[in-house]
């Protein structure tokens, strides 16, 4: 089944090559799909999910949010595998369910990265500013944009090492905070307010579920944002070494990975913290995490210094990644022929430049604005970085269905996959289903619903604009 992708991908440009280069592995794959999703959804979000769902109850919604992931990621690895095209979403829609859904859905994941960007980089300078209060805020937002300005534009080698080591930060600091927590769960461990090992009994202190069932649902959204970034896996299959083996094991690895990180972490802090007191003190900035409580309890020195400067890695980590997310979809809509063929073109290292400095125009909306807090910017970046994850996640899940019917209708058969989804087609349905209800829980959230409307107009305006633009060529 041949993608209409893939011609324009290998055609030159006035002597120029337009093709990407293979220059990741698999460790790469895994810590990008690490990177994009372990950020504020964790060290900030987590103590909201547990201060709204109670401490049982944020643990089933993240093994509920990952479980998600996962039957979505599933879907992804059996097209990923089939056709490794960077901008892989939009190709597959295209192919599988209709183009007009094909460019919607690049665009709307190129809006959600694009236009965070600009928030990222001033939620770092304002981290930075409470270390030096008498810089101004624009020199650490020029400093941090031109880092990973530079890191997008060398070569797609160096993006991936940068991207593993701001990652590498991350992960370690989640794995340290586990065992450290687990180690005052069972008393090996001095934790204040505790004479003796406090064990689980913080979990059921105030009953199974003190808030009812029901914010375990409320939640999922702020829990599936916590899991964004995982299906950096698809846009990068095009420039990944060996994606037929690659692709699969980094899906499975990070997902499972994710997963036990996520569930670990509220544990910890649903263990040791009471559950009323696990979410953000706008008060104290970004810095008040439950992550610096327990740290703090712990008797750990300098522990508001550690997570300011993890949080600030985690921000600038998700516009490194989401730089490159972005740029690789304009240059996909580009190589479709829906945008100038000048966007396709790429350096001799392989990076779509005017792609990337495009994209990075896209986020200065955002380091305009010195006047952000805390709580608006995760607002922000919850509101834009969920709703098109719902978006793409939905339309993964609807292109494997499609592809999966049209394999086997053309007289193939399924062991001829490289890589198969299981349970087909249950879990494309129940990754779908589950999608599609967690994007409906905006217009139940008053403070999302300005938001969940003008996504829609935007997807409209997508199609309005795709139809114009195919009436007009032909």
């Amino acid at each position: 089944m041949q993608s209409p992708i893939q011609p324009s991908q290998h055609s030159a440009a006035e002597g120029q090559t337009s093709s990407l280069k293979r220059a990741m592995t698999k460790r790469h794959l895994i810590m990008l799909s690490l990177g994009g999703a372990i950020g504020t959804g964790l060290f900030l979000g987590s103590g909201e999910v547990i201060s709204q769902a109670g401490p049982l109850g944020a643990v089933i919604a993240y093994i509920i949010g990952g479980l998600i992931a996962y039957l979505v990621m599933l879907c992804l690895g059996e097209l990923a595998v089939h056709l490794p095209v960077s901008g892989s979403f939009g190709a597959f829609a295209s192919n599988y369910i209709g183009p007009g859904t094909g460019y919607m859905v690049s665009w709307m994941y190129w809006l959600g990265w694009s236009a965070t960007l600009g928030t990222e980089f001033t939620a770092a300078a304002l981290l930075m500013q409470e270390w030096f209060p008498s810089t101004s805020i624009w020199i650490w937002t020029l400093i941090f944009a031109s880092g990973v300005l530079l890191s997008n534009l060398s070569s797609t080698r160096t993006f991936a090492e940068s991207e593993f080591w701001l990652s590498m930060i991350k992960v370690a600091t989640v794995l340290v905070f586990i065992v450290l927590g687990f180690g005052a769960i069972f008393g090996l461990i001095p934790f204040q307010g505790y004479e003796s090992a406090p064990l689980f009994a913080n979990l059921t202190e105030q009953g199974w579920l003190p808030n009812g069932i029901f914010p375990i649902f409320a939640t999922m959204l702020i829990v599936n944002f916590a899991f964004n970034g995982t299906e950096m896996i698809g846009i990068a299959a095009g420039e990944t070494q060996n994606p037929e083996k690659n692709v699969p094991k980094a899906i499975h690895a990070a997902v499972w990975r994710l997963i036990i990180f996520f569930v670990g972490t509220i544990i910890v802090i649903s263990s040791l913290l009471p559950y009323q007191d696990a979410g953000l003190n706008a008060g104290h900035g970004l810095s008040s995490s439950p992550f610096v409580s327990v740290f703090n309890l712990m008797g750990i020195p300098y522990a508001v210094d550690i997570i300011r400067f993890v949080i600030i890695t985690a921000l600038l980590s998700t516009a490194n990644s989401g730089l490159y997310a972005a740029s690789r979809m304009m240059w996909a809509l580009a190589a479709q022929n829906q945008l100038p063929r000048v966007f396709a073109k790429v350096s001799k290292s392989g990076i779509p430049v005017l792609a990337v400095l495009v994209t990075m125009i896209g986020g200065l909306p955002g380091l305009l604005s010195e006047q952000f807090g805390a709580d608006v910017i995760f607002k922000n970046l919850l509101g834009v970085a969920a709703f098109t994850m719902v978006i793409v996640w939905m339309s993964i899940c609807w292109s494997q269905f499609n592809f999966r019917r049209q394999w086997l209708k053309q007289g193939h058969n399924v062991a001829e996959l490289k890589f198969r989804t299981p349970w087909f087609p249950l879990v494309p349905i129940l990754g779908f289903v589950c999608c599609t209800a967690t994007g409906l829980s905006m217009a139940a959230d008053p403070e999302m619903i300005s938001g969940f409307i003008g996504c829609l107009l935007f997807m409209a305006g997508c199609y309005a604009s795709y139809y114009w633009l195919y009436h007009n060529r032909n």
